[in-house]
């Protein structure tokens, strides 16, 4: 039935499932680089929970569509909860990925970007039970940026290190893409940073 009054505890709750299904994901994926081991079973755990998460976020946009009056500005809804989405959709490319591509043990530059990303995955899962009360939001957002540029420099390291001649050409073809994936994760993941900070812009 259409809604012409918000119920606002509906679209802060579904995104707080998001964001645990985010920081869940991500921790999955870390175990997953740091164990290196049952791969394929990791990566369809990692796509269980992927699947998990589209779920929350279809429900979202047929609650946007259901709702006339809606407790933060439309787009800004729309717009979190795609971010959100995609986090867990490069995530689970980045462990599909680790099984299809049969790559030896990460290095320790792949285990620290693993990391960075469950760093922002908890940035996130705060941020995101903030949101309704506004508390304290920006010092969660600019954590999430601090960690993306880190994972910016790890990504550039490796890069120069993957062509210097001194690695098999298929592995570097591999670990190029798995590293252009998780520097992508960590994008998607300051995506979600600017669209809760367009949310307190607007709030003010």
């Amino acid at each position: 039935m259409f809604s012409l009054f918000p119920r606002e505890e509906d679209f802060f709750v579904l995104f707080r499932k998001q964001a645990a299904l985010v920081r869940e994901g991500c921790g999955q994926l870390l175990e997953m680089v740091s164990a290196f081991d049952r791969l394929e079973e990791r990566a369809k755990q990692l796509k269980e929970v992927e699947h998990r998460a589209d779920v929350v976020t279809h429900e979202i946009f047929e609650r946007l569509n259901r709702t006339f009056i809606t407790p933060l500005e439309r787009e800004d809804i729309h717009q979190l909860a795609s971010n959100l989405d995609d986090v867990l959709d490069a995530v689970e490319a980045i462990g599909a990925r680790l099984f299809l591509f049969q790559v030896g043990r990460p290095p320790a530059e792949a285990l620290r970007m693993a990391t960075i990303l469950t760093e922002c995955a908890t940035q996130i899962e705060q941020a995101v039970d903030n949101l309704k009360q506004m508390n304290n939001l920006i010092s969660f957002t600019m954590e999430i940026n601090r960690l993306e540029n880190e994972a910016d420099g790890i990504s550039r390291q490796v890069t120069v290190d993957l062509f210097s001649g001194k690695h098999d050409l298929l592995d570097v073809m591999r670990w190029k893409e798995i590293y252009g994936r998780l520097e992508g994760a960590a994008d998607k993941c300051e995506d979600v940073a600017n669209a809760i900070e367009s949310i307190v812009v607007k709030s003010r």
